[in-house]
């Protein structure tokens, strides 16, 4: 029998159920996604494009939804000039089938039974929503704590509900706003807790090194870092 890292390693045709667009910045799609296997909050999925001449080209996106959750949720940031991003974000429409492949990742997982604090920028909030989503349905969120940061409120992915939860919000570039600076950091470390940091090389080099001289221990921070997004 197939484990799931097997069964999760399989190509898929999903199908999108819903598309929902947070302004000009963003994508957020709703897959229903055969013989699925449960994610885990902060595990991502490979999405595959191909063209008629054959030619593919693939992007990973994490998960945002629940692991309870019927559907896969993904938060595809637009790109200039992405190929995959561009397709998902201006074609894709409710009842087409898209090629995906996963849950992937165990290094920046959450098993939602130990201490969490969640760093994220920009569109790097994405995996720490699914994380908040499984906090709050199991009952547990005294369990996970959460600092994001945008330029603004605008382009701050799922807002109201990072709010809702009471997740630390900076907006860096908004009147009267706010920086994830190392004062900010250092009040929230956590040396019991294992430190999730997702967003940008700038952001998540800036908050490790917040972290390490607040005393967080080196092996309990895991950090996800991708191309430029909307954060500092």
């Amino acid at each position: 029998m197939a484990t799931d890292p097997q069964r999760a390693a399989i190509w898929r045709d999903a199908s999108v159920v819903d598309v929902r667009h947070h302004g000009d910045l963003a994508v957020i799609l709703r897959l229903k996604v055969p013989e699925r296997v449960v994610h885990r909050p902060g595990q991502h999925y490979v999405v595959r494009l191909r063209a008629e001449d054959g030619y593919t080209a693939s992007r990973s996106y994490s998960t945002v939804s629940a692991p309870s959750d019927d559907l896969v949720e993904l938060y595809v940031e637009k790109v200039p000039d992405g190929e995959v991003s561009g397709y998902l974000s201006e074609i894709v429409e409710p009842g087409d089938e898209l090629e995906v492949r996963g849950p992937i990742g165990r290094w920046f997982a959450w098993d939602g039974r130990t201490p969490a604090l969640g760093i994220g920028g920009g569109s790097g909030v994405a995996p720490l929503v699914s994380m908040l989503r499984h906090a709050t349905e199991i009952g547990r969120p005294e369990l996970l704590s959460l600092a994001v940061s945008a330029w603004t409120a605008e382009h701050l992915p799922y807002r109201e509900e990072l709010e809702e939860f009471g997740a630390l919000v900076a907006l860096s570039r908004q009147k009267g706003g706010s920086r994830l600076d190392a004062a900010v950091i250092g009040a929230i470390a956590d040396p019991g807790a294992t430190a999730f940091v997702c967003g940008s090389a700038r952001f998540t080099l800036a908050m490790e090194s917040h972290l390490l001289s607040a005393g967080q221990p080196s092996e309990s921070i895991r950090v996800e870092r991708f191309g430029p997004t909307g954060e500092d």
